[in-house]
């Protein structure tokens, strides 16, 4: 008997997010809530689409790619090349690139996620003071 896996929106967001390098708390703060309901969202097999697209813009991916994500297409994009044009290169299991090129990179994303992240904390507590002041 073949059973197909439910498509679970859920998880999927929960394996971007990992992928990604980012952590419940940090996905929920770009989208201005709490980890408990970024949690509780990764549990869902269902998700409203409004909700979706707004996750896909804190991911920095589209919700098409939430909703086809799959563990074997990452997989295989890692392990096929292009050229500029789309055409296939090559399929093969070496890096024709400087693997420390992708963790700088990383890390440059990781940094100005943190920048804007803390903007807007700067920006609460300067708009919380200013009603305080009033």
């Amino acid at each position: 008997m073949n059973t197909t896996k439910p498509n679970h929106i859920g998880r999927k967001i929960s394996r971007i997010r990992e992928l990604r390098n980012m952590k419940q708390e940090a996905l929920a703060q770009a989208m201005g809530t709490n980890q408990q309901a970024i949690s509780i969202l990764e549990n869902s097999e269902v998700v409203e689409d409004e909700k979706l697209a707004e996750v896909a813009k804190a991911l920095g991916v589209t919700v098409e790619a939430i909703k086809n994500f799959s563990e074997e297409a990452v997989i295989n994009y890692f392990n096929t090349y292009y050229d500029n044009k789309g055409h296939i290169l090559n399929s093969c299991n070496y890096l024709t690139f400087n693997p420390l090129d992708k963790v700088v990179e990383l890390f440059e994303e990781k940094e100005k996620l943190y920048e804007r992240l803390l903007q807007a904390e700067k920006d609460k507590v300067a708009y919380l003071e200013k009603l305080l002041n009033k």
